[in-house]
């Protein structure tokens, strides 16, 4: 079983920050923090193991900000710090350095090629909403492409596990930064570009269509690529415009078999089925299936063909998991299985789901 992500901030990880601010400050109390920030650590959960070593390391640093911000920095690299050392100093500069916004984005831009400075970054944009934007445009003319990421990743609207910044929620502000990095030559810049077009689309699908059609039109060596990255939430929902941005017909195309192995599933098991889809027109064919409930309705992709012209047939086999996850709860009872070709539900059938154990 995987270690749990919260058990990455322990002894390890803070003796890895304690040396490196160790080796740039003299004076540094190594044992004090590292006794603070271990002591309780336990009980806490993730993000407030992140907080409790960012404050014990504030209580060891009782300097004016800049000058500690100068000494984080300077441990930085000497240190070699990873996601996990270098975490509560990121988090030490969100909570402490909000008035000193250049020392502190100084020290985001030093920390973030070896712990991400996204969550960090967002107290700046809430409270330096113009000046913060600012530095951040000038990231992502840097060459270095951690900094690069650090400018479209901090900036999106959704960011998973950050706090909302309600002015990002609009699609202005940010897009100089997608048009600068939308066909950057690092994988890792791009993903983060694709992400932040995909939150945009949550709230602002018209534009995110708009914005992706100029992008193809002025062309580069990997605009298709992101593209379909980033219109993947549009397609989920069936959006037509998106549809048709990828190439296919949208509300084309026919199941005509769709089967379950068995109309029963427990709690732990998987759905299994077969459909046989025809194609409407040339083109993308896009599948998608969606698990319905009271109250419900998940969307998951199924497949994707290409057709080389009406009536061509494809037959798809997939299991569907319902093994229990912390993040969703999946009581018993009755289920609709929606099969989704081009935007357009286009055959359901009932099943049912029952405790663990439950079925035969």
């Amino acid at each position: 079983m995987a270690q749990p992500l919260k058990e990455m901030i322990n002894a390890r990880s803070v003796s890895v920050l304690a040396d490196g601010l160790a080796a740039a400050w003299a004076p540094f109390p190594r044992d004090r923090f590292t006794a603070q920030a271990l002591g309780g650590l336990d009980g806490l959960e993730l993000k407030a193991r992140v907080a409790h070593v960012a404050a014990a390391l504030h209580d060891a640093l009782p300097l004016p900000y800049p000058q500690a911000a100068e000494l984080v920095r300077e441990c930085a690299s000497p240190a070699a710090l990873d996601m996990w050392s270098g975490w509560p100093a990121t988090e030490h500069t969100a909570v402490h350095g909000l008035d000193h916004l250049h020392a502190a984005m100084d020290t985001l831009a030093v920390l973030t090629p070896y712990a991400t400075g996204e969550f960090a970054v967002r107290p700046f944009l809430e409270r330096h909403r113009d000046d913060a934007l600012k530095i951040m445009y000038g990231w992502a003319e840097s060459p270095d492409e951690h900094l690069r990421r650090l400018a479209s990743e901090g900036s999106r609207p959704r960011l998973p596990w950050a706090g909302r910044v309600g002015w990002l929620m609009a699609p202005g502000p940010t897009l100089p930064l997608l048009d600068r990095l939308r066909d950057d030559p690092s994988e890792y810049v791009r993903r983060s570009v694709a992400n932040h077009v995909n939150d945009l689309a949550k709230d602002h699908p018209e534009v995110v269509v708009e914005l992706l059609a100029r992008w193809r039109s002025a062309g580069g060596s990997h605009v298709e690529k992101v593209l379909r990255h980033a219109v993947r939430g549009l397609l989920r929902s069936g959006h037509p415009e998106a549809l048709t941005l990828v190439g296919a017909t949208p509300g084309s195309g026919s199941v005509d078999a769709l089967a379950l192995e068995c109309d029963v599933v427990a709690v732990g098991g998987k759905l299994a089925f077969t459909v046989t889809v025809t194609a409407g027109a040339a083109g993308p064919v896009l599948l998608k299936y969606a698990i319905r409930r009271a109250g419900s309705r998940r969307v998951f992709h199924l497949g994707q063909r290409e057709a080389g012209g009406v009536g061509e047939t494809f037959t798809v086999r997939k299991s569907h998991s319902f093994r229990p996850v912390t993040t969703r709860d999946e009581p018993p009872g009755a289920r609709e299985l929606d099969v989704i070709v081009n935007g357009r539900v286009a055959a359901s059938i009932p099943f049912t789901l029952v405790p663990e154990g439950a079925a035969s």
